[in-house]
């Protein structure tokens, strides 16, 4: 809990209350997007019958979750922002640079929450229900309350001055002056006021006002409701297959606060422990597991590098090398089935999500196969020590990780008979939540359980919150036929389909030196994807390229952010983060190019599979 220092006792108390009792109800939402598609299948098995509504009420407790979540990742000060910040020296340039984003993210997150009321307002007044009698409306309240919070949070997280957190909470006030009168800045230019945005966002305000700002003031600017900057997001929350975002973030994260890390380390070095470089190799294979289910967020970095880098200094790797091995390492498996980012270029592309997992199979296993290699290199070099391979040792390690180790045959399984991404999800959590909670007792309270719920959820929230805002704003672009003038300066200035792949390499390296990936696809994909188009590429291949792409974007200097949470969690400067990745960064941008200019990769499995 963050409860506020220096407030009256009565008032702190009445606060804790508060956020206890946010942490609750986004923890039963998240539960009922478990309950609910995992009811609709036991019933439709057993008594060829269904929950009524299960799928609507299912996205709209997702809307829920991912708003309100966002509101709780505000209260933690976990909504995502660009790296530059950091750049800042502390001290007061950076108080004065927090307090100068805040302002800016306050007066966005203001305006946000009055569109969000308007929008309910709309829903209210034309009687839309979700299903058996219960109103829209009644899911759009978590529009203005998190929008709300959100503001308020920022401002007071600003500082820790009243002086500070008075100058910040007039963003608060502005905003309301601007939900008041939009008007007042129609026929202006927007340049000044996306200039203002990109600053602030630079200087540490979240990605989510950068993006909700720039689509109010574009269209504010010609004349229109910023209602329309929330529109599209409620439609984007309410998509069929998002509920699988939170529900296998939480997932790894359940897997990330117990002992599951303990147990498959112990089978990897079992099985892998014997070859040269084994402790390496399973290192990455490790935080490829585990970055499959938090989906490249940092958390693989923060809950295993403190467990993976002693042991690998103690089987005689170098220091440099460790460190880098396990930033790089902190990305690998972005490409493996039920990966996020995946999932979430599925929904804002429009492509089948059961092909990007197929087809990035092969690339992801050719990423993590050139990581391991330098590793195996690395441990005939230093002469690191072996484990002898001993069969008993092997089949205990394998039956103590038996439940962490189904997990992905669970998702496989279910998906092959016939479940929707969303139903696996929910199969795969509830399994980790009885693994967890009643098996290895992982987490042997029920508080515990509910606050991985919030740190979950806060997890999704700052993504998801990306997702609805960013809607407007591609929205608007569309409006505008920025897509159709990019395809038209594309075709003219670029004669071939391999020198348009190569632009693309380096322009999302670029993009993801700079932004997370989840904000990077939600912006960057409704532009490229009519470009590509353009060019004959597949689909799902662009899809496996963008993914590829930005996971060498999280290591690339000076921004890039797994740079950053290696520097907070091996207690290392970050050019001394940076330089010991180098070697990384090579040998996987090789392996980006191979997949970029050899669509087999890619599209061989799908084929082979559409052939039978």
């Amino acid at each position: 809990m963050s409860t506020p220092a220096g407030l009256r006792p009565p008032l702190v108390r009445c606060v804790a209350v508060a956020e206890g009792t946010e942490d609750v109800i986004v923890a039963v939402a998240a539960l009922g997007i478990i309950v609910l598609p995992l009811s609709e299948v036991v019933l439709r098995r057993l008594f060829n019958t269904g929950v009524p509504g299960s799928a609507s009420f299912t996205q709209h407790l997702t809307m829920v979750v991912g708003l309100m979540g966002a509101a709780v990742a505000a209260r933690e000060g976990k909504l995502l922002s660009l790296a530059t910040g950091a750049l800042l020296p502390a001290g007061r340039a950076r108080n004065v640079a927090a307090i100068g984003a805040a302002l800016v993210g306050a007066l966005v997150a203001v305006v946000l929450a009055v569109a969000g009321g308007r929008l309910l307002q709309v829903h209210y007044e034309s009687g839309k229900t979700i299903a058996l009698g219960v109103p829209v409306w009644a899911a759009d309240l978590a529009f203005p309350v998190a929008f709300a919070l959100i503001a308020l949070r920022l401002v007071w997280r600003s500082a820790s001055s009243p002086l500070g957190r008075l100058v910040a909470a007039l963003g608060i006030v502005a905003g309301i002056g601007l939900a008041s009168a939009p008007e007042q800045i129609a026929g202006m230019a927007w340049w000044p006021g996306i200039a203002i945005l990109i600053g602030a966002a630079m200087l540490g305000m979240p990605i989510f006002a950068l993006l909700g700002g720039s689509a109010v003031l574009l269209f504010l600017v010609q004349g229109d409701s910023a209602a329309n900057a929330v529109i599209g997001g409620y439609d984007q929350l309410t998509s069929n297959d998002l509920p699988a975002i939170p529900l296998f973030t939480l997932t790894g994260l359940l897997l990330a606060e117990g002992q599951a890390s303990a147990r498959l380390i112990r089978v990897f070095r079992a099985v892998f422990g014997w070859a040269p470089g084994g402790t390496a190799v399973v290192a990455t294979t490790l935080c490829a597991f585990f970055t499959v289910f938090t989906g490249g967020s940092g958390v693989t970095i923060l809950a295993l590098g403190g467990v993976l880098l002693p042991a690998l200094l103690a089987e005689g790797y170098r220091e440099r090398f460790s460190i880098g091995l396990l930033t790089a390492s902190g990305s690998i498996g972005l490409l493996f089935p039920p990966c996020l980012p995946l999932i979430l270029y599925g929904i804002v592309a429009g492509v089948a999500i059961g092909d990007l997992f197929i087809g990035g199979l092969l690339p992801g296993l050719l990423m993590l196969g050139v990581l391991a290699a330098l590793g195996i290199r690395e441990g005939i070099v230093a002469g690191s020590r072996r484990t002898p391979f001993e069969a008993r040792e092997a089949a205990l390690a394998l039956w103590g990780a038996k439940w962490e180790l189904l997990m992905p045959v669970v998702i496989v399984g279910s998906l092959a008979g016939g479940a929707t991404t969303v139903q696996s999800s929910a199969l795969v959590a509830f399994s980790a939540i009885i693994v967890q909670r009643y098996i290895h007792r992982d987490l042997p309270t029920a508080a515990e359980l509910v606050r991985v719920f919030r740190d979950a959820i806060s997890l999704a929230g700052g993504v998801l919150i990306i997702l609805a805002v960013a809607v407007g704003l591609t929205t608007y672009l569309i409006d505008a036929e920025v897509p159709a003038a990019l395809v038209d300066w594309t075709r003219s200035h670029v004669q071939s389909r391999a020198m348009f792949l190569l632009g693309l390499n380096v322009f999302l390296l670029l993009v993801g030196c700079v932004m997370d990936i989840f904000s990077a696809i939600v912006v960057v994909v409704p532009l490229i994807v009519p470009i590509a188009a353009a060019f004959g590429v597949n689909p799902v291949h662009l899809g496996i390229i963008f993914v590829a792409n930005l996971e060498l974007g999280y290591l690339t200097p000076p921004v890039g952010l797994n740079l950053f949470l290696a520097s907070y969690r091996f207690k290392k400067p970050v050019w001394e983060i940076a330089r010991a990745t180098l070697p990384m960064l090579g040998v996987l941008a090789v392996a980006v190019l191979l997949i970029t200019y050899v669509p087999w990769l890619t599209t061989g499995v799908i084929d082979f599979l559409n052939r039978e």
